[in-house]
């Protein structure tokens, strides 16, 4: 697998624009970005590649990236940074399929795959195809199984993408209570991308404040939807990553939390 690093920032990116505020800065400073959040896998064996997520900023990327038009997409959750790009199959793509969950979900009262058709039914180039969690799916030569993680209110899943002889493991946007299910699927990758909006510190400016306290009482998820980056990278430690990076970075820490050597920018590859 050749994995691309398409989108690795939260709802606004960084550079946020307006801002300029010294991670803001330091990224214009460095010539690097994260946009919103989407994965390109490629198989080598096939030539196929898989979108995991479609961002609003999917043309910008794939022009700035130069990579292969997808052969099919995952879907992960129906908010705007992850689902929004999927306009842009209009004259761009002939005909793909979509995959996403079928569960539905009481806040919606439809699955991620039903809110997918009716948001896009206009779109004749998407065939939506309904996946029951944990149900490995052959996608383009790749073995992909959605597992629930919890981003409330809303249903969301992260996904792991296999070949014969390698392992991607995506959280999706999630805090660190995972089902230990889900964190059975999600162990033992080659590379793991961990949702971590803001280091724990942060915590404090949020209403609700930090939960999923370490016995230090430092803490693991951010208000209720995301990690911190130190429950990130305590989630890699219990699934034994071999590689991990950090995504849906926010532009809030500072340029030396922000540009970490585990955050992610746009643009960074991985061969598994």
């Amino acid at each position: 697998m050749e994995v691309t690093l398409l989108g690795t920032g939260d709802t606004t990116g960084t550079p946020t624009p307006g801002c300029s505020c010294p991670t803001c800065t330091a990224a214009n400073d460095r010539d690097v970005e994260r946009t919103r959040f989407s994965v390109h896998v490629t198989n080598e064996r096939t030539g196929e590649s898989v979108l995991i997520d479609a961002s609003p900023d999917l043309r910008y990327q794939f022009l700035r990236d130069g990579l292969s038009l997808p052969d099919a997409i995952v879907i992960t959750h129906i908010h705007f940074d992850h689902l929004d790009g999927l306009g842009n199959a209009y004259r761009l793509l002939d005909s793909v399929p979509v995959y996403a969950a079928d569960e539905t979900d009481p806040q919606t009262d439809e699955s991620v795959a039903e809110t997918i058709e009716r948001r896009f039914d206009y779109l004749d180039a998407i065939d939506v195809h309904p996946q029951t969690p944990f149900e490995t799916v052959e996608v383009c030569g790749l073995q992909i199984t959605l597992v629930p993680v919890e981003h409330p209110p809303l249903l969301c899943y992260g996904l792991t993408v296999e070949s014969d002889d390698a392992k991607l493991s995506i959280t999706g946007d999630t805090n660190f209570a995972i089902p230990d299910r889900s964190r059975h699927q999600l162990a033992d990758a080659d590379l793991l991308l961990a949702d971590a909006i803001v280091p724990a510190r942060l915590c404090s400016h949020h209403p609700l404040g930090g939960t999923h306290k370490t016995t230090a009482g430092v803490p693991r998820t951010f208000g209720t939807k995301h990690m911190t980056t130190e429950g990130a990278l305590d989630l890699a430690s219990e699934l034994r990553a071999d590689r991990t990076r950090l995504v849906h970075i926010s532009h809030f820490p500072t340029p030396e939390e922000a540009f970490r050597p585990e955050a992610a920018v746009d643009g960074e590859q991985f061969s598994l």
